[in-house]
């Protein structure tokens, strides 16, 4: 495929969209009354997933932009157990959907003993309908995940894994503060197979310290002998004020804006090369994975997992700092696991900051989330559908225009199409409906 740099748009910041209204618009105006009245909203029999987050590592990686501190005492993931089994208790208990995929995430959900993830997934069993094919899936942290791990996930009944190894160039893990060399990598995965985790997901950065194009292509040879289903292939974004961790990062060592681009063309040429199916703008999939198959028949989605297969419109977040995501509002759990605890133990629900989701945000959300899945959107269809017109959703024009002057996209009576090369510009065009912010935020990562 051929690849066009395009200084003016690359280095841009916006947001990844998986939500709109995104994460940069929660307030404290919407909370655990909301969290409520959604979840008592929902119809019976209704698709819901769910997401579980363990915010803890065993050890703290400094590239890291997730909720997560370090395990320190065992007791301390004991504790954080209860807590959210008591969560689940309060959820399930007004919650009349039926849940068709649960997905947990962190921090390492293996932070937790083989025997505490067995009895947490045994109390979802209880607590919520659960549909007997629902979909299964763990991150994990490959260090530290061995044979009991893999039988108690593999007996809980967790079907994919979803593999952080970032780089396979010992240089690069050193300068993000993740060690794990390949074999360490690939021992876990042959432990997920041996137990009966069939699907293998790999997550690789790109736009690492001191990465180069010679560590991309190294570390995609080697990741193919571990035979993943899928990879994502996400840009690193360095947002040292807003993550204290990410100061230990050399900044002056990171790649520049061109270097990152073609980072990113390399991956996608070399995915693509070996038979893999790009999906979105950073996912990958063998033709016959499941998340290919919703492409083609364009029911790709994309949700806080990034780009999936999951059809439910619902997703019911647990956990500290956990996020759901409801028709007329997106929540967020408080984040000090302390505090959490407090509320969840009393009785309370935990969502403490959010945003509503008015006609306008659902559906420019809808646009947001077809052009970015399927690469094209019929803008006006999507409107008219929500009673309004592809004008009132877009609310930067110019931004638009100046996309079909730089080749990135075709824009044709309000049908949005993003072009070859400008596939990886795509979420500038989807800025262009984020009534919230002008296309450039600093809290945000680089368009590419």
């Amino acid at each position: 495929m051929a690849h066009r740099y395009l200084p003016a748009l690359a280095a841009r910041a916006v947001p990844r969209y998986t939500s709109y209204p995104t994460a940069a618009e929660f307030g404290a105006a919407v909370g655990a009354v909301e969290q409520g009245a959604e979840l008592d909203a929902i119809a019976p029999g209704q698709p819901v997933s769910l997401y579980l987050h363990i915010p803890y590592c065993e050890k703290i990686c400094w590239y890291c932009g997730c909720n997560t501190g370090a395990t320190g005492r065992p007791e301390r993931l004991d504790i954080y157990r209860a807590a959210i089994e008591a969560e689940i208790a309060t959820v399930a208990a007004r919650m009349r959907g039926r849940v068709t995929a649960v997905h947990f995430g962190g921090g390492s959900p293996n932070a937790l003993s083989p025997e505490a993830f067995g009895g947490l997934c045994r109390t979802l069993r209880e607590r919520f309908d659960i549909a007997p094919d629902a979909d299964w899936a763990a991150e994990i942290d490959p260090r530290f995940f061995g044979r009991a791990h893999a039988l108690a996930f593999a007996r809980a009944g967790i079907g994919r894994i979803s593999v952080g190894a970032q780089t396979f160039a010992p240089r690069v893990q050193a300068a993000i503060g993740r060690i794990q060399p390949f074999a360490q990598v690939a021992q876990a995965i042959a432990e997920a197979r041996s137990a009966g985790i069939g699907r293998i997901n790999l997550d690789l950065m790109y736009g690492l310290p001191g990465q180069t194009m010679d560590d991309i292509a190294a570390t995609i040879a080697a990741a193919h002998r571990l035979e993943p289903d899928r990879v994502a292939m996400f840009g690193y974004a360095h947002l040292p004020a807003l993550l204290p961790r990410q100061r230990r990062i050399d900044g002056s060592a990171l790649p520049d804006a061109p270097a990152r681009f073609w980072q990113r063309a390399l991956a996608h040429d070399l995915w693509v090369e070996a038979g893999f199916e790009a999906i979105g703008f950073d996912h990958f999939a063998r033709p016959d994975d499941s998340l290919t198959v919703a492409a083609r028949a364009g029911r790709l989605r994309r949700n806080f997992q990034g780009f999936t297969d999951d059809q439910a419109t619902t997703l019911i977040g647990l956990g500290a700092s956990a996020i759901s995501n409801f028709d007329g509002a997106i929540i967020q759990n408080e984040k000090h696991v302390g505090r959490y605890r407090m509320a969840v133990l009393g009785g309370a629900l935990a969502g403490v900051r959010g945003v509503r989701r008015d006609a306008v945000d659902r559906a420019a959300g809808d646009v947001i989330e077809r052009l970015l899945c399927d690469g094209v959107v019929d803008a006006e269809a999507i409107a008219q559908r929500h009673g309004m017109r592809a004008e009132a959703l877009c609310h930067d024009p110019a931004a638009l225009a100046a996309l079909v002057d730089a080749g990135a996209i075709r824009w044709s009576d309000w049908t949005i199409e993003t072009t070859r090369l400008g596939a990886p510009y795509a979420r500038l065009a989807a800025a262009a409906f984020d009534r919230y912010r002008a296309v450039s935020h600093g809290q945000f990562s680089a368009a590419v």
